[in-house]
């Protein structure tokens, strides 16, 4: 990618799925310009988990996706597993609550398992409903939140968070989260922020990779990061953003000059390495 030189191009929070596009987007990624994903792990059937094992056969998928990607691609990939929050309300409906909320908490454990043994590198995406639920269901939900910070507290390692949209109050409360559970605010990671987070806040932003608001923050002191959210669904193509968005917006930046480079090193190397103690290379093409 002309201009940025040896800077690695990282997005911060996709997933691919066996049934839609898979190492053809990565093929994209690579052929824009990007060189690193965090690959986060999901649902690829219909139905949620039931059982253990079912999060196992969904992380071990994620986790071949991931190595295809490199070894056919030239991408690197950092995986990140968690069961999604979601799948407590759906897992509820066929297991009964508690066991559902057993099942999350079991899964956790087991996505905290995979960061120690380094093949995983944070846990995610946890948090909660996004939606209004019934009482029982949003305590049971926070519950499992709760867990998920003392897992990446135990594995030490950062929580990547789904949730809804915050306002000041709202960051400053996921920051009181990872306090209660022991975990530096500045390991927790909002994905899909679609705002400038308050100044001051110390819980990471992982930003959509949308243009006015990646201008918006290019100034914003690290850490923080930039996303596609890429989601690999036949049914909605391209969604959230495609994933060559985040190596055309670099090149976009790059293009204005060597200041817009160096803010580059904000989201792409210095909040790799401080968040998660990673340093990207950027290989040769």
């Amino acid at each position: 990618m002309a201009g940025v030189g040896s800077i690695p191009v990282v997005d911060h929070h996709c997933h691919l799925s066996p049934t839609g596009e898979g190492l053809a987007a990565v093929a994209r990624f690579r052929a824009a310009g990007g060189t690193h994903l965090f690959l986060a792990t999901q649902n690829y059937d219909a139905r949620v988990p039931t059982d253990l094992e079912g999060y196992r056969r969904q992380f071990e998928l994620t986790e071949r996706l991931a190595r295809r990607s490199r070894e056919e691609c030239g991408v690197e990939v950092y995986l990140v597993v968690a069961p999604y929050p979601i799948d407590l309300l759906a897992a509820a409906e066929s297991l009964g609550l508690e066991p559902a909320l057993a099942l999350q908490r079991a899964a956790l454990d087991l996505a905290g398992r995979w960061v120690r043994e380094r093949r995983a590198v944070a846990i995610g995406e946890v948090g909660w409903p996004h939606f209004a639920v019934e009482s029982g269901v949003a305590a049971a939900s926070r519950s499992a939140f709760q867990h998920a910070l003392e897992v990446a507290r135990e594995a030490g390692c950062p929580a990547v968070v789904h949730g809804p949209d915050l306002d000041a109050a709202g960051w400053r409360g996921l920051g009181d989260d990872a306090r209660r559970a022991g975990l530096e605010p500045g390991r927790v990671i909002k994905h899909y922020a679609r705002s400038p987070r308050p100044p001051g806040t110390e819980v990471v932003a992982s930003y959509l990779a949308q243009r006015e608001l990646v201008t918006r923050v290019l100034e914003e002191p690290g850490p923080w990061f930039l996303e596609t959210d890429f989601l690999d669904d036949p049914r909605r193509p391209g969604a959230v953003l495609d994933l060559a968005t985040v190596p055309r917006r670099a090149r976009a930046l790059a293009e204005r000059g060597p200041s817009f480079v160096e803010r580059l090193r904000v989201p792409f190397l210095d909040s790799v390495e401080r968040v998660y103690g990673l340093r990207p290379e950027r290989r040769a093409a």
